[in-house]
């Protein structure tokens, strides 16, 4: 086979932080597959054929972009930040897994981006600087019950977290519930940087202690960072700095 598939990352939102490799891949490509608002990022070139499709069909989208790849075109399928956090890289492996044996000789390549949780994290300090995990607060491909179960032992075990798609006008409920099961778990004012449309002109970061957190705070554009029990505040003239010290006392 002569096609390939590239499953590239583009980053929050600002053009500097596309990748100079995914650019590369964008130049060279007869086909751009994605979520819609991620494919009108990518400016129309003649060669070129976008395909943005509608949220929630991530299956449908990875099964066209192989067999586009099959019939020997250069697809990139794009996602925001990186595309294996929470976006198409494992979508299109599934895809290819269940799929005809003669995908699996594609040339298909993954390309890193920039994640919203790095983006925000940067802005604030460095809130990530010590063991973190990052949690998606969409029960749409998994149950509620296995997310806070989730959230229950990461707060035990004192990580720092990062929380993507925290609340939605659809599901509403479900970040209120967060704060809850955190405020009970933790007990305390860390702090909580909300980081909304990270790196473009629209970009809001807040630094907010876990007990004042409300639902309303975030919205699906925003990540959610919070501290460990050993995160600090540096307050200064202007933002303070956030940051997870890199040591642990015993």
């Amino acid at each position: 086979m002569n096609g390939s598939l590239v499953i590239a990352g583009l980053g929050p939102g600002a053009e500097p932080l596309v990748t100079p490799e995914v650019s590369a891949a964008l130049a060279q490509a007869t086909d751009v597959v994605g979520y819609i608002p991620y494919v009108a990022r990518v400016a129309d070139r003649p060669g070129l054929t976008l395909h943005p499709s509608d949220n929630r069909v991530e299956i449908d989208r990875a099964r066209h972009a192989l067999e586009m790849a099959g019939e020997g075109r250069q697809v990139v399928v794009v996602s925001s930040g990186d595309p294996g956090v929470f976006a198409m890289a494992a979508a299109v492996f599934e895809t290819l897994e269940a799929g005809p044996a003669e995908w699996r000789d594609l040339d298909i390549r993954v390309l890193p981006g920039i994640t919203a949780m790095l983006a925000a994290a940067a802005r604030a300090g460095a809130p990530l600087g010590h063991d973190f995990c990052a949690i998606n607060l969409s029960d749409n491909l998994k149950p509620w019950a296995l997310i806070e179960k989730r959230l229950r032992l990461a707060a035990e075990a004192d990580f720092a977290m990062a929380f993507y798609n925290p609340r939605s006008r659809s599901r509403p409920e479900g970040f209120a519930r967060t704060l809850e099961i955190l405020q009970e778990a933790c007990g305390d004012a860390r702090p909580v940087v909300f980081g909304r449309a990270v790196s473009t002109p629209l970009e809001e970061i807040r630094v907010v202690p876990l007990p004042d957190c409300t639902p309303d705070m975030a919205d699906m554009r925003t990540v959610v960072l919070v501290g460990s029990s050993t995160t600090r505040i540096i307050e200064r003239a202007g933002a303070p700095i956030v940051y997870t010290p890199r040591s642990v006392q015993a």
